[in-house]
């Protein structure tokens, strides 16, 4: 069975050598039938040549368009290279390419997409903010796939033809959607430990803990909105219901306890919020509805 080693690349002219190199290596000792793809995302530097230097297929966007779409452009490739299984990693050297075969052999023995967990297996430095987040982010993956998941945001995965023919729409990210997405059509999903090694030099996803913080944030409200419509709008028109009928109810508590009168303009914000708390549980039914 062919496989594919993919790896998406920005502005990793110092690392993907090294991580070819690696790749290469361990490859070659199992004797697996392979082709390395490296997609380059635009990069200012001298990546891309460098990989061609290693005989690698490289494939480069005209510009910078972010992972999910370099993982979409990634499948794509790896589908017309006639992959039967599709190992991707990343092109800063944290994944351990000694590890690939591990990945590989859990596909081979009837798991569909295979998860490389750095929760589960050893993280040699990774910011505290970070850990957190990820965490956090994989119970929430967790929660909506209906599977437990230690690390839903590991990029070291590997997988089948069906499930890199898995449509990913997102425009934000692919590690989520594609857990999401293999659940819910039956597939066997399975993680194994890995070691997750520490990045030399800077990281191109995290320009500080913050801008994580709130990335990480807004991904998880984007994962509800689009995977459980019903509970993201259900929660937020619940909660303009609740104001407005608390309004409502003190109202009417001063009018009968204390035979108030003419507050107009608090009648008018209760009746404003209960119409817009109704309104958005509508679109959330819309919403699911469309989803199924």
């Amino acid at each position: 069975m062919k496989v594919i080693v993919t790896i998406p690349a920005y502005n990793e002219e110092k690392t993907i050598g090294k991580v070819i190199t690696d790749i290469k290596k361990a490859m070659n000792e199992k004797k697996y039938n392979y082709e390395i793809l490296v997609v380059d995302d635009g990069s200012k530097d001298k990546t891309a040549e460098a990989a061609k230097k290693l005989g690698v297929i490289v494939y480069s966007h005209p510009k910078n368009y972010g992972l999910a779409e370099t993982f979409k452009t990634e499948m794509e490739k790896c589908l017309e290279l006639k992959a039967g299984i599709i190992v991707h990693t990343d092109a800063d050297g944290q994944y351990l390419a000694e590890e690939i075969p591990k990945l590989i052999k859990e596909v081979e023995n009837g798991n569909d997409l295979v998860l490389g967990s750095r929760f589960k297996g050893k993280i040699e430095k990774m910011p505290a903010i970070k850990k957190i987040g990820n965490m956090l982010f994989s119970r929430v993956i967790s929660n909506i796939a209906g599977l437990k998941v230690s690390d839903s945001q590991t990029g070291f995965r590997a997988f089948n033809r069906k499930v890199a023919e898995m449509e990913i729409i997102s425009s934000y990210t692919y590690t989520q959607e594609q857990i999401i997405k293999a659940v819910r059509n039956k597939f066997r999903v399975k993680e194994v430990p890995i070691y997750f090694a520490k990045r030399e030099g800077k990281s191109r996803l995290m320009k500080n803990p913050f801008d994580f913080a709130l990335k990480a944030w807004l991904n998880i409200f984007r994962v509800y909105r689009d995977y459980e419509p019903m509970k993201f709008f259900g929660r937020i028109g619940a909660f303009f219901l609740l104001i407005g009928f608390s309004l409502g109810l003190w109202l009417v508590y001063l009018y009968l306890a204390k035979g108030a009168i003419g507050r107009t303009p608090s009648l008018i914000l209760s009746m404003l919020l209960i119409v817009i708390g109704i309104q958005i549980v509508l679109f959330g039914f819309l919403a699911d509805m469309n989803k199924r």
